[in-house]
């Protein structure tokens, strides 16, 4: 096998597959190795090097000088290594260059296979380094083909995969067409390197806002968060770092030009572009916009926030099947609870009647209780002692009793609810033992007779009474004779 030119040969695949020539080197030595060992066994020791002066990679068979010859393979005369080297002695290890053209066709074909196998794992990793530095950028591809819901993106140094949970639902896509996605992970595997590719993800949302937006590659508009239920609605909550420059309006630009490339992108996706505040209760009133927020009960313990907004903004701050309120407590990070006042003013005159109905507690303990936020019967049942002794004027002994009284209150409302349940699923079940009776006795009417036909026939025969009382009337009703 002659590798004649082969420096131009590893300059060329190693521009062209952007491999480094070192390992198309190594790659070639260890090719001539096994061919070597293939055509004069596996016992010998051989040596491969690449000759840079040459344009060639010479193998070498290196033999042991020994006085008495126990293994030719491995062993030479001191004759044979005289020749070779005329200073050597007994233990020298010598080198015999050899003819790569002897090596023979099998031994050339298992060097050959050797140097794809190494060029196509060079070339795998290659492109994982290549692409595990674009972890996080937004890629543009063409789709290649479909597996199993999956979409295989070609980028033409290799082929990223965009599976159908990070797809957005109701895009369709054609075998040909370009598509933009957000790089998400890169792995390396025995199939070569993994493109993990995503447009469902809020950081896609996040990259294509800072491709659209200057302030936000300069750091002068900081993403504080976003939410998606990709396909439907988002959320962006942003602040800016410079008290001149508004962080919404830069991120909506001249007509809305900026935040519209945005949307063309997620073909129609509503995107709700919201000012971070330091303040939570204001952040979550922003969130919710653009619902009104008549108050907000805030509660640090459970990272819950009950809000209270306008009889007519309630359907506003829920939004439709609850999305305005789900994506607002993901971007805050609290609990929302969001109430009507009506609702809420009617609850809090029960917890306060609640309250007034224990035994010992009037208008001023009430209110005292108010004041630290027990706001029902139901709420006292849940503290501890150490909880009660926060209001004014309370006592541990009457602390105990409030909560025993409270407990007991909880429990007969709720037996008086599952009462009152129980008595509903009765009236219910007796509604429809009379419908069934009803049913039955419609279906005993024969076929032939009509509605009116069965009352007839059902109704009782006239008395002897009312039949000659019909005559008499008939008789004073007539004219009198003259």
């Amino acid at each position: 096998m002659l590798f004649t030119d082969i420096k131009r040969v590893i300059e060329q695949v190693s521009r062209d597959r952007g491999i480094d020539s070192h390992i198309l080197i190594s790659a070639l030595e260890e090719a001539l190795k096994s061919a070597a060992k293939k055509k004069f066994g596996n016992r010998i020791d051989i040596e491969a090097q690449y000759n840079e002066e040459a344009g060639e990679i010479e193998v070498f068979q290196f033999r042991e000088v020994a006085a008495e010859i126990t293994d030719p393979q491995l062993q030479m005369t001191m004759k044979e290594g005289k020749r070779l080297d005329p200073d050597c002695e007994v233990g020298d290890s010598l080198g015999i260059k050899l003819d790569t053209a002897d090596f023979g066709r099998i031994a050339a074909q298992s060097a050959k296979q050797v140097i794809i196998q190494k060029m196509k794992e060079a070339e795998r990793n290659a492109v994982y380094a290549n692409f595990i530095d674009r972890k996080g950028e937004i890629i543009n591809g063409i789709v290649q083909r479909f597996e199993r819901g999956d979409i295989i993106v070609n980028f033409g140094q290799t082929e990223g995969v965009l599976p159908e949970r990070e797809q957005v639902p109701r895009e369709v896509y054609r075998r040909g067409d370009r598509v933009r996605a957000y790089i998400m992970d890169v792995r390396l595997d025995t199939r070569g390197p993994q493109v993990i590719l995503t447009r469902s993800h809020p950081n896609f949302l996040i990259s294509l806002f800072k491709t659209e937006v200057p302030e936000i590659s300069e750091g002068i508009v900081t993403i504080m968060g976003a939410v998606r239920e990709a396909g439907s609605r988002s959320k962006f909550a942003v602040a800016s770092n410079d008290s001149d420059i508004d962080p919404v309006g830069a991120c909506v630009g001249m007509k809305g030009s900026r935040v519209q490339n945005v949307v063309q992108e997620l073909r129609g996706e509503k995107i709700d572009i919201i000012p971070w505040h330091v303040d939570q209760a204001k952040f979550v009133c922003n969130a919710l916009a653009p619902a009104e927020i008549s108050r907000v009960i805030i509660d640090e313990d459970h990272r819950t926030m009950e809000v209270i907004v306008p009889d007519e903004y309630l359907s506003v701050a829920i939004g439709k099947r609850g999305q305005n309120v789900r994506l607002a407590s993901k971007l805050t990070k609290w609990r929302l609870d969001v109430k009507s006042e009506s609702h809420y003013s009617k609850a809090m005159k029960e917890g306060y009647e609640s309250l007034v109905s224990l035994a010992g507690v009037g208008i001023s303990q009430a209110d005292a209780l108010y004041e630290k936020g027990f706001f029902s019967a139901e709420e006292i049942s849940r503290a501890t002692v150490e909880d009660m002794m926060a209001v004014r004027e309370m006592t541990e002994e009457t602390a105990e009793k409030l909560i025993e009284q409270a407990k007991l209150h909880v429990l007969n409302e709720e037996e008086a609810d599952a009462h009152e349940s129980a008595e509903a699923d009765t009236a219910s079940e007796s509604e429809d033992d009379a419908l069934k009776s009803a049913e039955a006795e419609t279906a005993e009417i024969p076929p032939s007779e009509s509605a009116s036909d069965a009352t007839e026939r059902a109704a009782p025969e006239k008395t002897d009474v009312e039949n000659q009382a019909a005559p008499m009337e008939a008789a004073d009703d007539a004219p009198e004779d003259i």
